[in-house]
């Protein structure tokens, strides 16, 4: 048996949002989701899922290329630095999202899962499957446990 997780979830709750500007908005639901941490500085993923985001208003695929050219002029908008932009991490913060069922991938163009809104996809992926999956696993550990007293 290995400690390789079948899936992982990092849940956070912070204060309301309120009054909150769209990245900043979008930043916050990253670090709730566990998909980025309070205080890094390479905070790429949340340029990425915003283009994805607004990308999605047309239902539109888009090229790991177009995300990072776009994701580029996003960071030059908000007077942030270009780090974190390399053609790989860009493909590794894309297969972050993919891994959490946030995006889909077809013919080398990137879209949210099925077109659908993040909170679809929140109360759809996450919601419904990942956790109640999760929660039950534990149990079934802490069954085991109880066995063993």
């Amino acid at each position: 048996m290995k400690d390789i997780p079948l899936s992982e979830i990092t849940l956070r709750k912070y204060e309301k949002p309120e009054n909150l500007e769209k990245r900043e908005l979008i930043r916050k639901i990253c670090i709730s989701l566990g998909l980025l941490q309070l205080g890094d500085s390479r905070d790429i993923i949340v340029d990425i899922l915003y283009i994805l985001i607004e990308a999605n208003k047309n239902k539109e695929k888009l090229t790991s290329d177009e995300i990072k050219n776009k994701a580029e002029e996003l960071r030059k908008k908000y007077s942030l630095q270009t780090k974190g932009l390399a053609e790989s991490n860009v493909r590794r913060q894309l297969k972050r999202l993919r891994d959490a069922m946030i995006i889909q991938k077809n013919d080398n163009k990137y879209y949210m899962s099925e077109h659908s809104t993040l909170k679809q996809i929140f109360e759809e992926s996450i919601e419904k499957f990942i956790i109640p999956n999760t929660i039950e696993r534990i149990k079934e550990y802490l069954n085991q446990l109880d066995k063993h007293n």
